[in-house]
C-alpha cells in the first residue's frame, strides 16, 4: 500500500519555525529564533489514525490529552531515562499540546514491550507459537498476562505503511548488538515502572510502544535519550483492570472503540478495499475524547 497521506491537513504556519514534518498525528518544526534556535517544536494535533489511515474526524482535546500524559510519565521516568524535552514555552498557538525537545539522531526501531499477549502479537504466537521469535508457552488466548513481559521490537513504517514485528538479533544487526541489549533493557524497565504504577490506579497497561534516540554524532557512547510520545493511549494499551477477562477483546482506554466502529456493519467499510475510511459519527468521537480523558485523569490523578 503507498502511504496514505491525503487526509493530513497542512501544518499551521507558526511564526519563527518552520515546518519539516507532519506524522499521523504529530507536526514537527525546527525553531529559527530566540532561546530555542535550532530545536525542535513537536505539536500534537487532535487528528487520530486507525488501520493504516488518517482519518477525516478529530478528537477534540487529544492533542493536549497526549501531550500531558507524556510530560507527566516523562517524570516519573526521569530516574530511570533522561528524555528529550527541553521546555514547554511553546508559541501561544499551540499552547498546551507542544513541547520544545532536543535534536535527536533516532534509532530506527520501535521499541515494543508486552506483559499481556494481544494485536499483532497474539497473531503471531497463534501463527507460530513465538512473538518475536520468543518462544511462549502453549495455550495462551487473547488478553493472557505472560509469565513475564517480553521486548518484541518492530521495524519503523513509511506513512500508511505497517509496522512489522522483529527478532532481537534484527534489531542487533540493524544498531548492533550493544546498542540492541541498551534498548531492550530500557524498554521493559520502562514497561515494568509503568505497568506497576498504572495497576496501582486500577488500570492494565498490556502493551507499549517507546522511541529512543541520541543526541547527534555521539555514537555508542552517548546517552540514550527517551524521546517521541511515552505511555499514551496513542502509543499503548490500557485495561480496566476490574474488567480484565482473557479470551475475548478487552474493554480499552484507547481509540479501540474508533477501529470496533470502523470495522461494524454500521460504518459500511470494508478496510480491504482501499478506501477511505468514513467520517466517524458524534458518538464515537465522544466516548473516544471520554476514553482518553479518563486515562489521564486515572494515571496522573489530575482532572483535565
Amino acid at each position: 500500500m503507498a502511504p496514505v497521506i491525503a487526509n493530513i491537513p497542512p501544518a499551521p504556519v507558526l511564526e519563527g519555525a518552520t515546518h519539516l514534518h507532519s506524522g499521523k498525528v504529530r507536526d514537527l518544526y525546527r525553531i529559527d529564533a530566540g532561546e530555542h534556535a535550532g530545536r525542535l517544536l513537536m505539536v500534537a494535533s487532535d487528528r487520530i489514525s486507525a488501520y493504516d489511515h488518517v482519518l477525516s474526524s478529530t478528537i477534540p482535546d487529544k492533542g493536549e490529552l497526549l501531550t500531558r500524559m507524556s510530560l507527566w510519565w516523562f517524570d516519573q521516568l526521569a530516574d530511570l531515562v533522561p528524555n528529550h524535552v527541553v521546555s514547554t514555552d511553546v508559541p501561544a498557538a499551540v499552547a498546551g499540546r507542544a513541547v520544545v525537545c532536543a535534536n535527536l539522531e533516532m534509532f530506527p526501531v520501535e521499541c515494543v514491550a508486552r506483559g499481556y499477549l494481544t494485536g499483532s502479537g497474539l497473531a503471531d504466537y497463534e501463527a507460530t507459537g513465538e512473538v518475536c521469535g520468543i518462544a511462549l508457552p502453549p495455550g495462551l488466548v487473547d488478553g493472557d498476562r505472560l509469565p513475564s513481559p517480553v521486548f518484541t521490537p518492530a521495524t519503523k513504517a513509511d506513512l500508511g505503511d505497517h509496522d512489522e514485528n522483529v527478532s532481537f538479533d534484527a534489531v542487533a544487526r540493524t544498531v548492533g548488538a550493544h546498542d540492541a541489549e541498551a534498548l531492550r533493557d530500557l524498554t521493559l524497565r520502562v514497561y515494568a515502572r509503568a505497568e506497576e504504577l498504572a495497576r496501582e490506579r486500577g488500570i492494565l497497561l498490556a502493551d507499549t510502544k517507546l522511541e529512543f534516540g541520541r543526541a547527534p554524532g555521539e555514537g555508542e557512547r552517548g546517552t540514550i535519550v527517551l524521546a517521541d510520545e511515552v505511555l499514551t493511549p496513542d502509543s499503548s494499551r490500557y485495561w480496566p483492570a476490574d474488567d480484565w477477562q482473557p479470551g475475548r477483546t478487552q474493554a480499552s482506554f484507547d481509540k479501540q472503540v474508533v477501529r470496533n466502529w470502523l470495522t461494524s456493519d454500521a460504518s459500511g467499510w470494508d478496510r480491504t478495499s482501499g478506501d477511505e475510511p468514513p467520517a466517524l459519527p458524534a458518538e464515537v468521537v465522544a466516548l473516544t475524547r471520554a476514553r482518553y480523558v479518563e486515562a489521564y485523569e486515572r494515571l496522573t490523578g489530575e482532572r483535565f
